[in-house]
C-alpha cells in the first residue's frame, strides 16, 4: 500500500487537496468517488516530490522534525508498532507536506523495508546522521530511546541556530539603517546645504571641503560603485562554489580574530555532539566519524575529522588525531582524550558539545553587547563631522562679517 497526493473537486464544487492510502492510484480514484468527489489528479509520493522545496531539511523545519520524531519516539516506547505509529503521527498533524511524507515512509514499511531504509527515499530531508542512528536504533532493539535522543539533538541545533539568529537581527538592522542616513545625508541634504557657501570668494574649510568632495563623488558615481559592490559579492559567491577556492577561504577565516574562534567553536560543538549520539545509539566509531564530518560545514575541519577516521582505523586515538590540526579548542580535546581513557566516551562527548554551546553564546552574547554601542558611536562620530563641515563656514562667515 503506497500514499498518493490527490486533487479533487467536492460535491460542492470546492477543490480539494490531501493525502490517501491505496495499492493503485484507480483504488485511490475511486475512494474519492464513494465520497461524492471528482478526482481531477492522483499521484504516488515520490522523493522528487518531496525535494521540490529548497527550504531547510527539504521544506520541513527543524522544530516539525524535532516534533514528529519525540512523537513517533512517545508512540514506539509505548508498545505500538513502527507503521501505526507513522498513521497515528501522520493523521495528527494539521501540515498536508508533513503528512505526505510520513504516509510515504510508513508505506515504504508497510512493504517490509526497516525505518531506516525507508527514510533513506528522502535524504534531503532525513540526513546520513539521522537515518545511520535509526538503523542502529532497530539492530540494538532501542529505537524509541533513539529517536528520543535524535529529537534532543535537533531541537538543540534549531535552538542554537535561532539564538545566533536573533543575537544578530539588532546590529545587522542598526548597521543597515546607519550607512542608509549616512549615504542620505551626504548624497542629498549636505549639497544643499554647504553649496549656499560655494558662491563666497572665501576658501572654505577643510572638513567641508572633503564633505563636499565626498558628496560628488556619491551624487555622480554612486549608482556605478554600488554596481561594482554587487558585482564583486557575485563573483566572489561563484568563486566561493570553487571547492578550492572555497577550501581556502575557511582556513583563512579560522585565524580571524574572534570570528574564528567563533568558527570553530560552532562546528566543535556540532561534532562533538554528533559524535555523541552516534556513539550511544551504538554506530561503530569509524562510521560515526565518517557520519560526524559531514555535518562540520568548515572544509579544513572537516577534513581533519576525515583524517582522524583514517588514523583511527590504523590504531590512532581520536584525540591526538584532532590535535595535528590545530583547528579544534583544546577544551574539546582535553574531554574527548578524558573520554577515550576513561571508557567513558559518549559522556565526555556530551559534555565538550555543551561547554562549547556556552561558551560560543557567551561570546557571541559579549560582542552583540559591544557592537550595538560601537554601531551608534561610530554613527556619531559621523554625523558630527558632517554637522562640523556644515557650520565651519558659517562661522567663518560670522568672524569676516565682525
Amino acid at each position: 500500500m503506497g500514499a498518493f497526493e490527490f486533487n479533487a473537486l467536492d460535491a460542492h464544487g470546492k477543490q480539494r487537496k490531501g493525502v490517501l492510502e491505496g495499492d493503485t492510484p484507480r483504488q485511490v480514484r475511486q475512494l474519492l468517488r464513494d465520497k461524492g468527489w471528482v478526482p481531477l489528479n492522483v499521484e504516488e509520493i515520490k522523493q522528487q516530490q518531496q525535494n521540490k522545496s529548497r527550504g531547510r531539511l527539504g521544506g520541513v523545519s527543524a522544530k516539525d522534525l524535532a516534533l514528529f520524531t519525540r512523537q513517533i519516539a512517545t508512540l514506539v516506547n509505548a508498545g505500538s508498532p513502527v507503521e501505526e505509529a507513522l498513521g497515528a503521527v501522520s493523521r495528527q498533524t494539521e501540515k498536508a507536506r508533513i503528512k505526505s511524507l510520513l504516509l510515504a515512509v510508513r508505506a515504504r514499511v508497510m512493504e517490509g523495508f526497516s525505518l531506516a531504509v525507508a527514510l533513506g527515499d528522502f535524504p534531503n530531508i532525513f540526513p546520513q546522521l539521522y537515518r545511520a542512528t535509526v538503523s542502529a536504533g532497530e539492530q540494538s532493539g532501542f529505537l524509541s530511546a533513539v529517536l528520543e535522543r535524535l529529537a534532543d539533538y535537533t531541537e538543540n541545533r534549531h535552538a542554537m541556530t535561532q539564538n545566533i539568529t536573533m543575537a544578530l537581527i539588532y546590529p545587522v538592522i542598526l548597521v543597515v539603517v546607519s550607512i542608509a542616513i549616512v549615504v542620505g545625508l551626504i548624497t542629498y541634504v549636505v549639497p544643499g546645504v554647504v553649496g549656499v557657501f560655494e558662491s563666497s570668494n572665501q576658501q572654505l574649510p577643510l572638513a567641508t571641503r572633503i564633505l563636499l568632495g565626498i558628496s560628488a563623488i556619491m551624487q555622480d558615481y554612486g549608482i556605478g560603485i554600488f554596481i561594482v559592490v554587487i558585482g564583486v559579492a557575485y563573483a566572489a559567491r561563484r568563486a566561493l562554489k570553487t571547492e578550492a577556492v572555497k577550501f581556502r577561504f575557511h582556513r583563512m577565516i579560522l585565524f580571524w580574530p574572534l570570528i574564528g574562534k567563533i568558527i570553530r567553536g560552532v562546528n566543535a560543538a556540532r561534532f562533538s555532539r554528533t559524535l555523541s549520539i552516534l556513539n550511544a545509539s551504538g554506530v561503530p566509531v569509524l562510521d560515526a566519524l565518517r557520519i560526524s564530518a559531514q555535518v562540520v560545514e568548515n572544509l579544513p575541519m572537516r577534513k581533519a575529522v576525515e583524517e582522524a577516521a583514517k588514523n583511527v582505523r590504523e590504531g590512532g586515538s581520536i584525540h591526538r588525531s584532532l590535535e595535528v590540526s590545530g583547528y579544534f579548542p583544546p577544551m574539546t580535546l582535553h574531554l574527548i582524550a578524558s573520554g577515550e581513557s576513561s571508557g567513558r566516551l559518549e559522556e565526555m562527548l556530551e559534555r565538550a558539545a555543551i561547554n562549547q554551546e556556552r561558551e560560543l553564546q557567551a561570546t557571541i552574547n559579549a560582542l552583540m553587547a559591544l557592537l550595538a554601542p560601537m554601531v551608534v558611536l561610530g554613527m556619531g562620530v559621523v554625523v558630527l563631522f558632517i554637522m562640523g563641515a556644515i557650520m565651519l563656514p558659517i562661522l567663518q562667515m560670522n568672524q569676516l562679517i565682525k
